[in-house]
């Protein structure tokens, strides 16, 4: 057990070094080819964040865990969303722009409840997978090609003289070298991923084993946390950095890419498709999509996530984990504590619905006068 615990840490550990390798190595190649801070979170550094929770699906389906491959999946975005945007939230409120309100955020809310209305039949099969790339591959391309078209827009013509030819090559040939170098941080970052799943996937299993508990919890609380890090990392340092809506976009890709692409990939490459726990489809996926709904009715009321928003988010994933912990262990105070859970997410659901009202009437009133 002691040694399932070390070897879950240094799988924690390697996978938090690979993910970090991906995204500087990913960003600095991203910005390039010309794309905004914003588009960098939303495409490369989300699809690098993410990862963790491919590698760690992949591996966990093809050793025969598929509740740990759904639990990490669907454990990893409501941690994006309620953990890293609490915490991020709570140590500076969060810019949401335009894009992220009106375009990106309700398109992860479509994927996941595409996702969820898929998993009905009890498993994510090829063409479960395949339709969920396609949505994935379709919104990715539409971002990158809007943000590059709006780079060149914003960018100032610039015009070079013949005397500049030397000073141009010299440039270039720094470009490249950067490049390479990049390149070198992306493959080794892709190779502690592998080592650090295959670590994570081990020791998750075993102390899943020792517990008596089932793959799924684990995959909903430890490995879910785990494979979250790199993006509460990037959240930090993106607000450490002033780049506060790279923060909140690599949150809202890494859980498009965990669902359209990590689950997606997961069902086509796996025969027969994997299978998805009852608990999971009434209960995980559905809070999945209701975290998301909320985040989005929070960004609506001020085009931002505020301290008081992450606090909320924060505890709701307290909340979370306690359900689970009594779920497992087959508490006797489950029932009463999913009572009064319900009745708190009444009155928030009440409190925010007001708050958007207010937001939206509050926009249209100057445009009627």
């Amino acid at each position: 057990m002691l040694l399932d615990v070390v070897l879950l840490l240094v799988g924690f550990a390697v996978l938090v070094g690979g993910g970090e390798l991906l995204v500087r190595g990913g960003g600095a190649l991203a910005r390039a080819l010309g794309m905004s801070p914003l588009v960098v979170g939303l495409t490369v550094v989300a699809a690098a964040t993410s990862a963790p929770e491919l590698a760690v699906t992949l591996l966990a389906t093809l050793e025969g865990s598929p509740g740990l491959a759904v639990g990490n999946v669907v454990g990893s975005n409501l941690a994006n969303v309620l953990l890293v945007v609490g915490v991020a939230a709570l140590l500076l409120p969060l810019a949401v722009g335009r894009q992220t309100l009106r375009v990106d955020l309700p398109v992860v809310i479509a994927v996941s409840a595409l996702a969820l209305l898929l998993v009905q039949d009890g498993a994510v099969g090829r063409l479960d997978g395949a339709v969920l790339l396609a949505v994935v591959a379709a919104h990715m391309t539409w971002t990158v090609r809007a943000g590059r078209r709006a780079e060149r827009e914003r960018a100032p013509r610039e015009v070079v003289g013949d005397g500049e030819d030397d000073h141009g090559a010299a440039a270039g040939r720094g470009r490249g070298r950067e490049v390479g170098r990049d390149l070198a941080l992306v493959v080794a970052g892709v190779a502690l991923l592998v080592g650090g799943s295959q670590a994570l996937v081990t020791s998750a299993g075993s102390i899943a084993a020792s517990l008596g508990v089932s793959d799924l919890v684990v995959g909903l609380t430890v490995v879910a946390v785990g494979t979250s890090l790199p993006e509460l990392a990037t959240a930090v340092i993106a607000i450490v950095r002033g780049q506060r809506d790279l923060g909140i976009g690599n949150v809202v890709g890494s859980n498009l890419f965990n669902v359209g692409g990590v689950l997606a990939l997961t069902g086509l490459v796996t025969p027969g498709g994997v299978a998805v726990e009852a608990g999971a489809r009434t209960v995980d996926l559905p809070l999945m999509l209701a975290s998301t709904v909320l985040l989005l009715a929070l960004a609506l009321c001020a085009s931002r996530v505020s301290r008081r928003d992450g606090a909320l988010l924060l505890g709701g994933y307290v909340a979370y984990l306690a359900y689970v912990v009594l779920d497992a262990t087959g508490s006797a105070l489950l029932e009463p504590y999913v009572g009064a859970v319900l009745v708190a997410l009444a009155l928030v659901a009440v409190v925010v619905a007001v708050s958007v009202a207010r937001e939206v009437r509050g926009r249209v009133r100057p445009v009627a006068a």
